[in-house]
Formats: C-alpha cells, structure tokens, sequence
C-alpha cells in the first residue's frame, strides 16, 4: 500500500506541519564538533590544539633553481622529512593532534608552510589566495585537504584580492592584525575585514616592513601583552601599535641565528611557552631570560626554503585557558 498524498502545503517538505528549523548558528556547530570538525583561534597565544603539518614528496625534487621556488636553498628531502616528523612529535608531546597534509597530486614545493595557506577564525577557516604565481595551485591542494579534515572554509579571497594567512594575527578576542604588503593587498583586506566584522571583530590594517615576508615575520606574540619581534623590522608603525594596545615589545638583535637561523620564527605553544629552531643558543637564553619557556627541534632544512617552525605550523585550534587542559 502506498500513503494517500497529502496537500502540499501539508508535507514537510514545503514548510507543512513536519518541517524545523535547525536552532543553533554556524559557530555552535562548529563548537560542538559533531557537523564539522572542532576546530577554532581567536587568540595567538591560547594552548595550542591542532595544528597541520605538511607531508613533503616529490615537489621538492624539482628541476629548478631554488630561487624560482622562492627558497635560499634546495632542502634534502629526506632529511627534511624527518625533520617534520621530529616537529610532528614534539608537538604532539605537547597534547597538539597534528594532521599531516598530502593533497592527491604533488602540490607546488612552497606547500610545505602551511601557515601560509589559511587563517583560523573561530567559526572556521579563510583560505588564502597566494600572492605569487609559483603558489597559485597551493591553496587547491590546502582546501582538499581543510575539507577532507571537515574544517568549514567560510571564505576565499576573489577578484584581485592577494591573501597569505601569515599576514594575519590576532591582537585580542576583538581584533585581527593585517599586514599589507608584497603577499596580502588592500582588496583582500576589505574582504578579510567584512567576514570578521559579522563575527563582531575588527580588522586593522599594517605595513609589513621592507623585506619581510608576512607580518608573522615581523611580530610574533608568546602572551597577550608581549610580541617578539626581530630589530630590523621593528619599525616604528608597529612599535606604535603595540605601544596603543599595552604590549610589551622584547625586541631580538638581528645576528645570524635570527636572520639564518630561524630563532625569531617560532610556534607559541601557550602563554610563554614556545617552540622553536634548535641552534639557537644566545636567543633561546633572551626567552628564557624573559620568563619564557623553550622547546627545540631541529629545523635546518625548511630553514633552507626560508622557513621555520611559524611557517611549517597550519594553526587549526586554540583552547582558550578557561577551558584547556593542561
């Protein structure tokens, strides 16, 4: 037998008496971590969660020279491989769920710094749209990998609009830091700026000093109220800001373990506690001069692409201190 049809207007599927409305918004799904995957930032410095490593292949093989990859050196691929399994376990020593990153085909070499390649937000992620030609197929690779996690990608740059997550960070709960310069325009701003006006943050707008990749490279906060940030490129427009806002600047000289050795280029792992290269003696004892706590890995091949640990790292999750478990 089959049921007697019913009117329409009637049936749950027009509005009739059998039809809801899901109650909750985008962000309590994800909260919940039942329709998409747990996963959120609104703080630098909050205990880190989960991070995204990439898992490196024959990309880094390639024929050209290093420069045309935007890197100071062609890494080893096997060395550098361990190296980021090395990473994979220090982080996870630290209670962070680390997933690995492999598209389905060889992504461009620069894949390797996942930092790059999306923001975090505390509803889901932004993809970014890299500034450089030689990356353009890098932000594919990274939303086949976001969706395949099932973290949501509530954005993706458009038009003209050059985004790198690394230009952006965020000061407080309220506010996002957004370094304009060679990888992140104005255009890609404005679009960033409308997505966390919705979320009742603002977004303000820096320049990235001459010859500095992304503002990450430039300010690198290890607690709400203190940023490292290398002298070279402490520049007044960023000393003021941080100035306005209480935060306290420990500002490391420019000598070679910083400049080629990555020691400015770290992953907080929650407030002053950092991770960072090893084979930096002289700025490690600075951080811990200054209250902060260090974890080493050894990082000297993606230092040879123009990377460290801040680059390598995809941030997926912070746990604010009111509800991490330590």
């Amino acid at each position: 037998m089959t049921d007697r049809a019913k009117p329409l207007d009637q049936t749950a599927t027009y509005g009739g008496p059998g039809w809801s409305t899901r109650p909750a918004a985008h962000a309590d799904d994800v909260a919940a971590g039942a329709l998409w995957r747990r996963c959120g930032v609104c703080s630098e410095v909050d205990p880190l969660r989960q991070v995204v490593i990439a898992a490196p292949g024959p990309e880094l093989d390639y024929p050209e020279e290093a420069d045309y990859w935007l890197m100071l050196e062609r890494p080893d691929l096997a060395l550098l491989t361990r190296q980021l399994d090395g990473l994979a376990e220090r982080y996870r020593a630290e209670g962070v769920t680390v997933h690995r990153a492999r598209p389905a085909v060889d992504p461009p070499p620069n894949f390797l710094f996942q930092r790059d390649l999306f923001f975090a937000t505390p509803e889901g992620v932004v993809l970014s749209r890299p500034a450089s030609p030689r990356r353009a197929g890098e932000a594919r690779a990274a939303a086949e990998v976001l969706a395949a996690l099932g973290v949501p990608i509530l954005m993706t740059p458009r038009g003209g609009a050059l985004f790198e997550g690394a230009d952006a960070l965020w000061v407080s709960e309220r506010e996002v830091l957004v370094g304009l310069g060679v990888r992140t325009n104005r255009a890609a701003f404005d679009q960033l700026a409308g997505l966390l006006a919705d979320m009742g943050v603002t977004a303000t707008a820096l320049p990235v000093p001459p010859a500095t990749q992304h503002l990450l490279g430039a300010l690198d906060f290890v607690d709400r109220d203190l940023v490292v940030s290398r002298e070279d490129r402490f520049t007044e427009p960023l000393a003021d800001a941080m100035r306005a806002r209480g935060i306290e600047a420990l500002v490391v000289p420019a000598v070679a373990e910083v400049t080629r050795g990555g020691g400015a280029n770290f992953v907080t792992l929650g407030p002053r506690r950092l991770l960072m290269p090893a084979g930096c003696p002289e700025t490690r004892r600075r951080y811990e001069g200054a209250g902060i706590a260090v974890v080493e890995a050894p990082l000297s091949e993606p230092l040879k692409a123009a990377g460290g640990a801040g680059c390598l790292t995809g941030i997926l999750e912070r746990r604010p201190l009111s509800e991490a478990v330590l």
